[in-house]
């Protein structure tokens, strides 16, 4: 093959051109219009449905601050809407099971952030670079035995 190829101009004009670009996502929506999705935190499981709107959140059948009372909380389902830039423009509809409140938060958000990529495809890269779309796979370690707790020992005494 060297033996022909002389120059990177031959090399070019061997070479068969590769598809540039990826197929472009659909967005995915029920019949309703509403683009759902599953976020997952620790122990906690969101089930997240968002549709156009006027940024009203729901969680578990109460409204956002009421349900999350820690500003905190709050701070951390809107993250994956100023990311993409789209404030006030979705109602999203949540139910959560399992965990705590901060593990509850956590899938809400992931759930929001898969969602919104679902609904308009061209959120993703935005959504991708904050690290919204990937699943925080940190749990809780178990307990072993011989052990107070997951990796602690027991006091030591020589007496």
């Amino acid at each position: 093959m060297s033996d022909d190829l002389k120059t990177l101009d031959d090399l070019k004009s061997a070479v068969t051109p590769v598809a540039d670009e990826a197929p472009a996502r659909e967005p995915v929506r029920d019949a309703l219009g509403r683009a759902y999705a599953t976020g997952k935190r620790k122990d906690a499981i969101a089930r997240v449905w968002i549709k156009p709107g006027s940024g009203k959140v729901t969680v578990n059948g109460k409204e956002m601050s009421v349900y999350f009372a820690r500003p905190v909380l709050q701070m951390i389902l809107r993250q994956p809407f100023q990311v993409a830039g789209v404030v006030d423009q979705f109602d999203v509809m949540a139910t959560v099971v399992g965990g705590g409140l901060s593990g509850q938060a956590g899938a809400v958000k992931h759930g929001i952030s898969k969602a919104l990529q679902l609904y308009d495809p061209s959120l993703r890269a935005a959504l991708k670079a904050a690290g919204f779309l990937t699943r925080d796979s940190r749990v809780v370690e178990r307990k072993k035995y011989g052990k107070a707790k997951a990796r602690r020992s027991f006091q030591f005494s020589k007496r």
